[in-house]
């Protein structure tokens, strides 16, 4: 199925940090205990070609039951799960985004892209040397750890806006992220523009920076500066020839209304600006997808293996240098729509209905109330980061699907159990399910954490009341406890290490030329 050309979406249903230690190369993690919230958006056709897997431990059953509830009519389980693919002899996977990590590793392997280590890098910038240092994720990542002198150019904006930046084709750029994807990807993409200067990756990013006993900055907001016509009509040329080396096509808003009609084939509509252009204006239901965030990490975006992709840019530089790393990977039908759009807000996510039917609400006041007299019991299925950035003052951390080995630790034994998150969307899908497990009454909060807040109420970060393993998320190296340095080096031996095993795997059929 994964190599007959048609559409498939190859869905782990596992929690994330579960799924991190050993899936199949091609599979979408989409958790259980999330599953209603995100499945829509990442495989929106119901008719789509489905098969789930987990350990073999009932997840799978569970959520090929919520899909045929919802719609979806075309569903099968990988029968004994991971397990049973890794005895059949198949090769299985640690890490997240591994086939966009290892297209990065293909794509430096293949075209010799150049690079520069830490330690030369901070010789010129001690010397002042005609240089410029770009970095190449979203703003929030450069804002929280840079390299001294950085300018925040995510990936699909650098052909954009490179030239603006250095203007002396004497001026040696260098590109960086927090490893080495983003780096390669980004400093590809302006050689394969044509740009005058020599342009080098930073090997290993910011981490690479560090474990060269270098200081990174915090808290920068040095960004690329307005592009002048003079330079988007070079950047539109050179990103028009890239487009048309790698088969990319351009596509008119009459077709993509006939695409969206089309039944038989599932469709992705991607805005990969900058979120800012994409909030004042965009074309109606696309997504929000900066390009070099599409291109890192294709599997959170795209659920659904041989579907078709719209990327879409009223500038058209990002989409047409988006579209040719697409191509790259494998997505055979990438287009580009060169427009901007008029619709403000983000499109309505479809939430699917739930296993059973939710229970009753509660109010913040009320929960107050109960709190101060010890009447209740809070249970916060919000994510672990979430829940350690801020929760409400007492409640417990707990994973959805793992709401029985939670109430082993939680004193649920009288009053009112009252379950949040986020937005209030996932307590709600939970309350029928934890009114099963426990003997007490059991709601939701309306609104959950975004209202508890915005009544007045306060979120802490302390304590921190773990009844579950932080399983539901997969940490970056520099978020781990203990030992950062190791965890560092640990990652980056794992991306370069990917290459020969996706080759032995067969899935991914990368072109680089």
């Amino acid at each position: 199925m994964i190599g007959d050309g048609g559409e498939l979406a190859l869905v782990d249903v596992r929690e994330e940090l579960i799924f991190s230690q050993r899936h199949l190369l091609l599979a979408r993690a989409i958790p259980l205990s999330r599953f209603e919230l995100r499945f829509a958006q990442l495989v929106p056709r119901r008719s789509t070609r489905i098969v789930l897997c987990d350990d073999n431990d009932g997840l799978a059953e569970r959520a090929a039951a919520i899909l045929r509830r919802n719609g979806y009519t075309d569903v099968a389980i990988l029968d004994g799960g991971v397990d049973a693919w890794v005895a059949a002899g198949f090769e299985v996977f640690s890490g997240v985004n591994v086939p966009s990590k290892a297209f990065g590793e293909y794509i430096e392997h293949e075209r010799g892209t150049p690079n520069i280590s830490a330690v030369e890098l901070e010789r010129l910038l001690r010397e002042k040397a005609d240089i410029v240092v770009l970095d190449s994720r979203p703003f929030d990542e450069y804002s929280r750890v840079s390299i001294p002198s950085g300018v925040n150019v995510p990936g699909a904006e650098l052909v954009l806006r490179a030239r603006e930046i250095a203007p002396s084709p004497d001026t040696l750029i260098v590109v960086n992220c927090a490893g080495r994807t983003r780096s390669i990807i980004g400093a590809q993409s302006l050689i394969d523009a044509g740009v005058p200067n020599k342009v080098v990756a930073l090997r290993n990013g910011t981490m690479g920076w560090s474990l060269a006993g270098f200081s990174c900055d915090s808290g920068k907001d040095r960004r690329a500066p307005d592009v002048s016509s003079k330079t988007l009509d070079w950047a539109r040329g050179a990103a028009r020839d890239v487009a048309q080396r790698f088969g990319v096509e351009r596509v008119d808003r009459e077709t993509l209304d006939a695409w969206r009609e089309d039944a038989t084939r599932t469709l992705y509509i991607f805005d990969v600006r900058d979120p800012a252009e994409y909030a004042a204006g965009h074309v109606a239901g696309a997504i929000s997808a900066p390009g070099g965030q599409l291109v890192q990490a294709t599997d959170q975006h795209v659920g659904t293996l041989g579907a078709r992709i719209v990327l879409v840019d009223d500038a058209e530089v990002r989409a047409a240098m988006t579209g040719s790393w697409l191509r790259q990977m494998g997505w055979s039908d990438v287009f580009v729509l060169v427009e901007a759009g008029t619709e403000i807000g983000r499109p309505e996510a479809t939430v699917l209905d739930g296993e059973t039917q939710a229970g009753s609400f509660i109010d913040c006041a009320t929960l107050s109330t109960l709190l101060s007299r010890n009447a209740a019991t809070a249970v916060d299925l919000s994510s672990s980061r979430d829940y350690l950035t801020g929760h409400i003052p007492g409640a417990w951390f707990a994973i959805r699907t793992r709401l029985g080995r939670a109430f082993e630790t939680i004193p649920a034994s009288g009053g009112t159990l009252v379950l949040t998150s986020e937005d209030g969307t996932l307590a709600r899908l939970a309350t029928a399910e934890a009114a099963a497990l426990v003997e007490i009454p059991v709601c939701a909060l309306a609104g959950g954490n975004t209202a508890w807040q915005a009544a007045g109420y306060p979120l802490t970060a302390e304590p921190k009341k773990m009844a579950d393993e932080a399983v539901d998320q997969w940490r970056k190296p520099y978020e781990r406890s203990g030992d950062t340095k190791a965890a560092m080096n640990e990652y980056l031996a794992w991306e370069i290490d990917l290459l020969p095993r996706v080759r032995r795997d067969g899935s991914l059929k990368f072109s680089g030329h």
